[in-house]
């Protein structure tokens, strides 16, 4: 890659698209924290090339919900162990439950990713003994897709409007660093080399 802004920059948003495509991909599963400083594993789903929107997909009944709402700060950080490529960003997140964009996420999505919004218990909800809260009979199954249609009550789509990327390769030289800002999704990028 010839090392330029704009390369760096089409590194990165190649990389999460083609991440939210490929399962197998490193950056499939990226960390997402919130601004109570917690943190879990969530599967990228989408994607824009301009970064104007990362999709998400969880449950409504999970605590970040309520966190999130209609504007809250969202991080996500990738990382690509082969090519040693880390990728942080932080944006503005907001939950969506009903509207166009819910539910076109929910159709699009596979029975078996749907299976997990059918537990009878929320997450972080207290169970009697370890294990799932998926219903006893799905638990070494696939749903049908008519199987999971109750389960749209308790899917909810996290977007996030990427404001900062902060793209890092690790090198045996020190690393080469870059720092894109912008405002909102209607501003342009502005870039610049940063000490790794």
């Amino acid at each position: 890659m010839d090392l330029t802004l704009d390369s760096v920059f089409a590194d990165a948003t190649e990389r999460l698209a083609e991440a939210a495509r490929n399962r197998r991909h490193a950056m499939h599963a990226p960390v997402v924290g919130t601004a109570d400083g917690d943190l879990r594993i969530m599967v990228l789903r989408e994607a824009t090339a301009d970064l104007a929107r990362l999709r998400f997909h969880t449950d409504l009944r999970s605590a970040k919900i309520s966190l999130i709402g209609e504007s809250a700060p969202v991080s996500v950080l990738a990382y690509d162990p082969d090519a040693r490529v880390q990728l942080r960003m932080r944006g503005e997140g907001r939950i969506e439950h009903s509207g166009p964009i819910a539910d076109a996420a929910w159709d699009k999505a596979a029975a078996s990713s749907r299976r997990c919004y059918l537990a009878e218990t929320g997450p972080g909800g207290a169970l009697d003994a370890a294990g799932s809260a998926i219903p006893e009979d799905l638990l070494h199954r696939a749903p049908t897709i008519d199987e999971t249609l109750s389960g749209r009550a308790n899917f909810a789509v996290l977007l996030v409007e990427v404001r900062s990327l902060d793209w890092l390769q690790l090198t045996h030289e020190g690393g080469i660093r870059a720092r894109f800002r912008r405002n909102d999704a209607a501003s342009p990028w502005q870039g610049s080399w940063i000490a790794p």
